[in-house]
């Protein structure tokens, strides 16, 4: 597949109690399933997958979108998911699918699944609650935990950054929570001087993440080259790779994240289609 990759230097700050495996071909059995490295069993487990782009013509988006869920549904089967998070580009450019993806494939899941526009969605907050009966910003609370989401484009599939005043509202609500994720297609911050087609430059959306202690991950899809971290100061910003469309890491996959009872969070990448092939570059 195309890469736009670029690379950076490895962050040398602390990681706000966030371990990083393996990709998880490390672990992997000779069946192909892999295996988790903890025995004990944590309080919350969940899986983020980005960028189906269904509809996009010269894909095999049907069977992408069909592996997916199977992917999930087995990982659920075997290890347990508390949710299935949907970070953007669900489909491409074709909102009026976004209804069969979610009737076809979504609702076939076998735990809870949430979603958030991308830039290839072209949808608002009334498109999605029309589909999924939630708006393109809300957020969720599983005891200690809390997801926040917000989109990041507009119904062009334009890039805007997400609505600071709702993040900010939804933050100051949830500071009794001993942790926070934050959902987010797009990135809000440009590593690079290359990146300026790439991410937001939202330095009003990073200042306020790093303002509450307890906000300790951001999760972000659109780049479908990038399955590992950044950082903005101490906070890391996760990618998880692609599940559809025509360019990307040469595999498909998903991303893990566990929450263990003393609140130490492990995650990691997997490498679903088993390709062999990985961090591929053309240069």
């Amino acid at each position: 597949m195309s890469t736009r990759r670029n690379f950076i230097g490895t962050a040398a700050a602390g990681i706000a109690a966030v371990s990083l495996l393996p990709a998880v071909n490390t672990f992997a059995s000779e069946d192909k399933a892999y295996k988790r490295q903890f025995a004990a069993k944590p309080k919350l487990r969940f899986a983020l997958a980005s960028d189906i782009h269904y509809g996009q013509q010269g894909t095999d988006y049907a069977a992408y979108t069909s592996s997916m869920v199977r992917w999930l549904n087995d990982d659920h089967a075997k290890n347990h998911l508390d949710l299935v998070i949907i970070n953007g580009d669900l489909v491409h450019n074709r909102p009026d699918l976004l209804p069969e993806i979610k009737k076809k494939y979504l609702d076939k899941l076998d735990v809870p699944c949430y979603t958030i526009p991308g830039n290839h969605d072209f949808a608002d907050a009334g498109i999605w609650k029309t589909v999924f009966g939630y708006e393109d910003k809300y957020f969720i609370e599983m005891d200690e935990v809390a997801f926040v989401f917000a989109n990041t484009a507009d119904t062009k599939g334009g890039y805007v950054c997400p609505d600071n005043a709702f993040l900010k509202d939804t933050l100051d609500k949830l500071t009794d929570k001993k942790i926070v994720f934050v959902i987010l297609h797009i990135a809000p911050v440009q590593w690079l001087k290359t990146e300026a087609t790439i991410f937001l430059n939202c330095p009003e959306t990073v200042s306020l993440l790093h303002s509450y202690p307890n906000v300790k991950a951001a999760f972000h899809g659109h780049d479908h080259t990038l399955d590992g971290v950044r950082y903005t100061d101490k906070l890391p910003h996760f990618f998880d790779s692609h599940i559809g469309g025509n360019w990307g890491t040469d595999y498909r996959g998903y991303r893990i994240v566990e929450v263990h009872e003393d609140n130490t969070i492990y995650t990691y990448q997997v490498n679903a289609s088993q390709n062999p092939v990985l961090n591929a570059n053309k240069f």
